[in-house]
């Protein structure tokens, strides 16, 4: 199999766009993705770039992608990668194309000192639950992710500006 696994670049932003929004459709998310190339290119190659992607390339296709981050362990004191996004072209599966993905990010973990690589699975995705358990990977069914977005968040930070006053 030829397949290469590679940093991206600020010239493939529409590149990833186009792997976010092959995400979003398989997740049944589309509704919900408003990535443009202007966000990400600010995100990723920005003054403060916040996540990093890499690509796989597989017989000189696009085959998928990582998107991932750094995030923190307070009880290990140590960071951790959080894998914010995994996609493998359907074309593309069956041929380890995930697998190496995951691989390549566990060994950056490790070359960074991370004590994890952790990420979210849609708990109607049985054939990626299935990977991921025979890749090793543990849920972690005792955690429950809150999140806040939209006017929700706005409310939130609105409470924290009143209360500095």
């Amino acid at each position: 199999m030829t397949l290469s696994i590679r940093p991206a670049t600020a010239a493939d932003v529409p590149l990833v766009r186009t792997l976010i929004e092959g995400l979003a459709e398989y997740e049944r998310l589309r509704h919900e993705c408003h990535a443009t190339d202007e966000l990400l290119h600010a995100a990723l190659f920005g003054e403060r770039p916040y996540a990093e992607v890499v690509i796989a390339e597989h017989r000189g296709e696009t085959a998928g992608f990582a998107l991932f981050f750094h995030n923190f362990s307070t009880f290990l004191t140590r960071p951790g990668i959080y894998l914010e996004d995994l996609f493998v072209r359907p074309e593309h599966r069956g041929h380890g194309v995930g697998k190496a993905l995951l691989g390549h990010l566990a060994s950056l973990a490790v070359a960074r000192g991370c004590g994890r690589l952790e990420w979210a699975v849609l708990d109607w995705n049985e054939s990626a639950i299935g990977f991921y358990r025979k890749l090793g990977a543990v849920p972690q069914d005792e955690w429950t992710v809150y999140r806040v977005t939209g006017d929700a968040l706005n409310e939130l930070a609105n409470t924290q500006s009143t209360s500095e006053e």
